[in-house]
């Protein structure tokens, strides 16, 4: 029986953990809150039968995430699947992480970034090892602002929201670059929920009549569980190739059946996922290992 890591156990990521689980894997849910997480665990190990536990890690916390890679190492000897799910949806005003970052890359994707550093060693020693990245509609219309990656000038959650998603998946084209560069033999994929009926949609900062709209429109949109089923794909699927990304096929990508998405040619660019891993590797203080 392989292990799968997820990160996050509301909404999307619990129905991950679910169909992780239902496909054979050991799952452990990564989580801040921990008696969400294992109330998470009981519900699916008792509806499958399956080997289910939380462990604590808060991604907005650098130090939370490296004691999280430390206690899986030492308790396990390999891990199949990393999945990077967990995220921060667009809070009203700027935060930031306990490390001073602006809370968006701080989490969805400094957090992350360190996450995948601690926890390689591990999955350089399965057989087919793979790592999904969570990615987001919002990709495609964001940039980089190299300048002003912590929002500190000016700060917009779209935009905030947005570059953190364009984050992930330049993470995502460069970890393939350096594992088929190194030989670690990883696939490294990504996936989109489309647009989800999760808690992520309804925020309680928006105004009344957003509220109102908000949920007028998910209840078009499709459940948590069918949002997933692009993210279970990546992580479980023997077609999958490297560096390749999923979500739904329908108009828009917004539902459907699963099938290949649209990645912007800018999460694609091999200049600027070189930058930015050397930037994140900078602001962390992580390193890869390559041997």
């Amino acid at each position: 029986m392989g292990t799968a890591v997820v990160t996050g156990a509301r909404g999307i990521g619990y129905e991950v953990g679910r169909g992780l689980a239902r496909a054979g894997l050991r799952v452990i849910f990564a989580v801040r809150n921990i008696e969400l997480g294992e109330e998470a665990a009981h519900t699916v190990r008792t509806e499958y039968d399956a080997d289910v536990t939380a462990e604590v890690v808060d991604l907005a916390d650098l130090n939370s995430v490296a004691a999280f890679g430390k206690r899986l190492r030492t308790r396990h000897d390999r891990i199949e699947v990393l999945v990077n799910n967990a995220g921060v949806v667009m809070p009203l005003e700027r935060e930031t992480t306990s490390d001073g970052f602006e809370l968006h890359f701080g989490t969805n994707h400094l957090g992350h970034f360190a996450l995948a550093s601690a926890l390689l060693p591990l999955l350089k020693e399965a057989d087919a090892p793979r790592l999904v990245v969570v990615g987001s509609l919002a990709h495609r219309s964001a940039h980089i602002d190299f300048d002003d990656l912590q929002a500190e000038r000016s700060y917009r959650r779209m935009r905030a929201y947005g570059q953190s998603k364009l984050a992930n998946l330049l993470f995502m084209t460069e970890l393939q670059r350096r594992s088929d560069a190194s030989g670690w033999g990883l696939i490294s994929t990504g996936a989109h929920p489309g647009f989800a009926r999760t808690e992520a949609i309804l925020r309680p900062d928006d105004s009344r009549a957003k509220r109102g709209f908000t949920k007028l429109v998910s209840g078009l949109v499709p459940t948590a569980e069918s949002a997933a089923r692009p993210i279970v794909f990546a992580a479980t699927s023997s077609e999958v190739t490297p560096a390749s990304y999923y979500g739904p096929s329908g108009p828009g990508e917004i539902a459907g059946r699963v099938g290949p998405a649209k990645l912007a040619a800018r999460a694609q660019d091999p200049v600027l996922a070189a930058r930015m891993w050397e930037v994140s590797e900078a602001l962390t203080g992580v390193r890869f290992a390559s041997d």
